[in-house]
């Protein structure tokens, strides 16, 4: 697939200073080329949003929702060419583009729905003596132009989180895709930018510009920025708030996400947990299963139940339904998470199955450590692939200060029958979602999604989105 020589820039296409081939990471073939902008292009682009910010920001609700929903249903409609261009251009296993694009499609669904939600509430100014007399109202107004940044690992998904929200808002938006992962995004922001033509809206209130770092620095430090919403990195999250501050931003990081058993568990869920959350879309999910903590008292039978489950986790080409797990992005990546697992195994872990390539030398085979120390950072860290440490602790409280001694903190999940164990873990927990009995992993997309600690600020879902992308404005009227 290869893409025009423009980018979605302005109302039309302004033209590329080069072109980049993008490649399917299983087996490094190229699938199609992609416009790259530079600094110039995203200058413009943040130019062309501010100067229609007042038009965008006066959209009605009822066109902002027309357009939310039509998106819906033209994403809904294109479902399958854009899973088998997910697959392609990310690596991921078929089954997890098929679970983005239901995602997504229920994304702008949500985020057309909310457009009917954003209002304000009146205030009580004769609370105070100097009120009397006055009525007092707030209203939520749109922050301004928007830039979104999206990872690799669910492109099309990421980047509706960014867009659905900001347009719900009123706001201009700016995305820019992860440098591998360009195409099905392309496709997105073109579906968007048909629908608010054909509502009488302006298409530039969507505008993509791909790059690499000297792209993401325009779009961050532009004055005429308002807000800066990022997923990816806790690295590069950090030096987004710091590059873009005062601006607003909202950040969405990674986590090493942990999974605790309790004693009175029932351990064949548990182990399926593991098996469904530390393995899918290859590990390269910022909730994925990759601290499993569990009580002494069942340490034993359970990590028998998990190795029994692990060859249930069949590798292999992305394309076939059944697969599990396939290569990671690129070579790099899977270079890491090997490296990581041997400092972890030097350092004292012990391998139980997998830590090394499938035969064909494509892939990560799926690995379960276990005993990792602390200050591996196949613990410590996020590793970002097919690899799951199990720890053994003697107590619940201990198995709570084990997943609280992180840096991260964006989902857990504890497996207990025990109602009062489950509501600990909900006190007591620094995260930003606590599940019990199911995987953290799991997320709705009507509630709200973020972290604590190095794992980000503020709120996705388009509720909250939407609210991360808006200004209270309050108003004092004195009747004459």
């Amino acid at each position: 697939m290869t893409h025009p020589d423009g980018l979605p820039v302005g109302d039309g296409s302004a033209a590329a200073p080069e072109h980049r081939a993008v490649r399917f990471p299983y087996d490094g073939s190229e699938i199609g080329t992609a416009p790259v902008g530079d600094a110039e292009l995203a200058a413009r682009a943040v130019e062309h949003a501010a100067a229609i910010r007042g038009q965008v920001g006066r959209l009605t609700a009822g066109v902002r929702r027309q357009v939310l929903a039509g998106v819906a249903d033209a994403l809904a409609d294109a479902a399958t060419e854009l899973v088998d261009l997910l697959v392609l251009e990310t690596g991921k296993p078929l089954i997890d583009c098929r679970v983005e694009m239901a995602r997504t499609v229920a994304t702008w669904q949500s985020a057309a729905d909310e457009v009917a939600h954003l209002h304000g509430e009146t205030v009580p100014l004769d609370l105070q003596a100097s009120g009397e007399g006055l009525f007092g109202f707030w209203t939520r107004r749109p922050v301004g132009v928007v830039v979104g940044i999206a990872g690799f690992n669910y492109p099309v998904l990421l980047a509706s989180h960014k867009i659905a929200p900001a347009l719900a808002a009123g706001c201009p938006v700016i995305i820019k895709p992860a440098p591998a992962t360009p195409l099905a995004t392309l496709r997105l922001v073109h579906l968007v930018r048909e629908r608010l033509i054909a509502a009488g809206a302006p298409a530039g209130a969507v505008q993509l510009v791909t790059g690499d770092v000297e792209v993401g620095l325009a779009l961050t430090t532009h004055p005429e920025v308002a807000a800066v919403s990022f997923t990816g990195s806790a690295a590069v999250g950090h030096r987004i708030a710091r590059d873009a501050a005062p601006r607003k931003t909202v950040l969405e990081l990674g986590s090493n996400a942990a999974l605790v058993v309790a004693a009175d568990a029932d351990l064949d869920a548990a182990a399926d947990a593991v098996v469904r959350g530390g393995f899918y879309a290859s590990g390269q999910a910022c909730i994925s299963v990759q601290r499993v903590i569990v009580v002494d008292a069942v340490a034993g039978e359970f990590e028998k139940k998990l190795a029994l489950r692990l060859p249930e986790v069949t590798v292999g080409d992305p394309r076939e339904p059944g697969t599990r797990v396939s290569a990671l992005i690129d070579e790099a990546a899977t270079e890491r998470v090997l490296d990581w697992v041997g400092r972890a195994r030097a350092a004292g872990a012990r391998l139980l199955a997998g830590g090394e390539r499938t035969p064909d030398g494509r892939c990560v085979a799926p690995t379960l450590l276990a005993d990792v120390p602390d200050g591996e950072p196949a613990w410590d860290e996020e590793i970002f692939g097919p690899v799951v440490c199990l720890r053994t602790v003697p107590d619940l409280d201990t198995a709570y200060d084990v997943v609280n001694a992180s840096r991260y903190g964006l989902h857990a999940a504890v497996y207990t029958r025990d109602l009062r164990a489950a509501l600990r873990a909900v006190e007591s927990l620094e995260v930003g979602g606590v599940v019990v009995n199911e995987v953290p992993g799991y997320r709705s997309d009507i509630a709200p999604y973020g972290g604590v600690k190095d794992s980000g600020i503020g709120r996705e879902g388009p509720r909250f989105a939407i609210e991360e992308l808006t200004v209270t404005r309050m108003t004092v009227i004195r009747a004459p």
